[in-house]
């Protein structure tokens, strides 16, 4: 069986994630706590069987959205997402669908906190058009 920990190493570098300057300030403080929240998070969520990644990169950025996540959060999530190849029209599309959900002030605040996530041009991302 795969240590969760390594799942999750794995997982973060199947969406593009690189080092994250808050986890590593809180892994300073309590290391052993963000092992146990990345093993939990991306090794044992993220990673198990039944959907893939790219599925569950949308319900993450849906839930995020819906829980009016800090920008950071959700950019995170948002461009994960477009590594595994949603494209940018995709995204708004479950960003305005939460609204039916959560919403209408939640949608707004996402479409606004990620506005520049959104409509930059990268030429690196094939699917950020």
């Amino acid at each position: 069986m795969t240590d969760p920990y390594f799942a999750a190493l794995d997982v973060l570098t199947a969406t593009g994630a690189g080092q994250q300057a808050e986890r590593n300030r809180a892994a300073e403080v309590a290391p052993d706590f963000v092992k146990l929240a990345m093993s939990f998070t991306y090794g044992e969520i993220l990673a198990r069987p039944g959907l893939d990644l790219k599925s569950r990169t949308l319900a993450a950025v849906a839930a995020e959205t819906a829980a009016g996540a800090a920008p950071e959060r959700l950019h995170d999530h948002l461009r994960a997402a477009l590594h595994l190849g949603w494209t940018k029209a995709e995204l708004i599309e479950v960003i305005i669908q939460t609204a039916a959900y959560a919403g209408v002030p939640m949608a707004l605040k996402a479409l606004s906190d990620c506005h520049e996530l959104l409509v930059e041009r990268d030429p690196n991302c094939p699917t950020c058009d």
